[in-house]
C-alpha cells in the first residue's frame, strides 16, 4: 500500500502542477473570484477523479499529457460540487479538507459564483483537447460529461438525497442517489480518459463497469466514515449525515452490512479489469485504496 500512495502521490502532483498553469492567477481582475475559485480548488483532496482519467489512459494505450486538460476539468467539476453542497442551503458545512468552507470565507454569493466558474471554465478545458486529439473525441466526451453532472447523474443524485431521509428511504433510492451523486462522475471521470484515447467497445465497457462499482464502494466508504472517522484526519465535520437525517448505507443497513457492500462493489470492480494486464495495475490497486482508507 505504501508504494501505491507514493505512486497516487506523484500522480497527484503532476495533476497540481498543471491546475496550477491552467486556472487563473489569484491577482487576475476581478481577483475575490480567482481567489475563492484557487481557495477550494488548492485546499488539499488526493485529486482521485483527474489521477482516474489518466489512468484510463494508460490503460487502453493512450497519451495521459494529451487529455492533461480534461482530467483537470473533471477536478474543476469536483470542487464546484463541493463549493455547492457546502452551502447552508444545502448541507450547511463549515469544514472542508481542513479548511473553512468557501461561503465561510467568502461569503455565500461569492462561493456559488466560485462553483459556477469552475464549472464554466471546466468545459472551456475540455474543449482544448481538439488541439490534440480528434474533435469527435472531444465532442463526445463534452456531452457525456453534461450528461453525467446534470439531471441525469450529479444533480439527479443531489436532489434526491436533498429531498430524501433515512426515516423513509429505501434501498434502491440509496443505490440512485451513491450512482449518481458520486458516481457519475467516477464513471464518466474514466470513460474521459478511455474515449479521448480511442479505446475499443470491449475495454470501454470493461472500463465503465470499474467505475460504476469504484463509486459504489468509495461513496459507501465515505458514509461509514462520517460516522466513525476522526474530524482532524477527515478535514470536514463527521457526524453531519446522520444528524441532517441523511440517507447514508449506515443509517439503513447499519455499519457492518455497509461494509461488506462496499467490499463486494470493490470485489466487482477489481473483477471488471480481468481483461486488461499490468496496465491495469495502478486501477486494481485503487480500489484497494479506496475501501481502506481513513480520509
Amino acid at each position: 500500500m505504501q508504494d501505491f500512495l507514493r505512486e497516487l502521490k506523484t500522480r497527484a502532483a503532476t495533476v497540481e502542477r498543471a491546475l496550477e498553469r491552467l486556472v487563473p492567477r489569484e491577482d487576475a481582475y476581478p481577483s475575490v473570484i480567482h481567489r475563492a475559485m484557487r481557495y477550494s480548488l488548492f485546499a488539499g483532496g488526493k485529486r482521485l477523479r483527474p489521477v482516474l482519467a489518466l489512468a484510463a489512459a494508460e490503460a487502453v494505450g493512450g497519451d495521459p499529457e494529451a487529455i492533461m486538460p480534461a482530467a483537470c476539468a473533471l477536478e474543476l467539476i469536483h470542487t464546484y460540487s463541493l463549493i455547492h453542497d457546502d452551502l447552508p442551503a444545502m448541507d450547511d458545512d463549515d469544514l472542508r479538507r481542513g479548511k473553512p468552507t468557501s461561503h465561510r470565507v467568502f461569503g455565500e454569493a461569492v462561493a456559488i459564483l466560485a462553483g459556477d466558474a469552475l464549472l464554466t471554465l471546466a468545459f472551456e478545458l475540455f474543449a482544448r483537447c481538439g488541439d490534440a486529439l480528434p474533435a469527435e473525441r472531444v465532442t463526445r466526451v463534452i456531452a457525456e460529461v453534461a450528461q453525467a453532472i446534470g439531471t441525469a447523474g450529479l444533480i439527479g443524485g443531489q436532489v434526491v438525497d436533498t429531498l430524501s431521509s433515512s426515516d423513509e428511504i429505501d434501498e434502491k433510492t440509496l443505490e440512485y442517489i451513491h450512482r449518481h451523486k458520486t458516481g457519475a462522475l467516477f464513471r464518466v471521470s474514466v470513460r474521459t480518459g478511455a474515449i479521448l484515447s480511442g479505446a475499443d467497445d470491449g475495454r470501454m465497457d470493461a472500463l465503465t463497469a470499474y467505475a460504476e462499482n469504484l463509486g459504489l464502494a468509495f461513496q459507501i466508504t465515505d458514509d461509514i466514515l462520517d460516522e466513525e472517522g476522526d474530524t482532524n484526519t477527515l478535514g470536514k465535520n463527521t457526524g453531519s449525515d446522520r444528524k441532517n437525517k441523511k440517507a447514508t448505507y449506515p443509517a439503513l443497513f447499519g455499519r457492518g452490512c455497509a461494509r461488506e457492500k462496499a467490499r463486494c462493489a470493490a470485489a466487482a470492480a477489481v473483477e471488471a479489469l480481468d481483461a486488461f494486464g499490468g496496465e491495469a495495475a495502478f486501477l486494481r490497486a485503487l480500489v484497494e485504496f479506496v475501501i481502506q482508507r481513513d480520509h
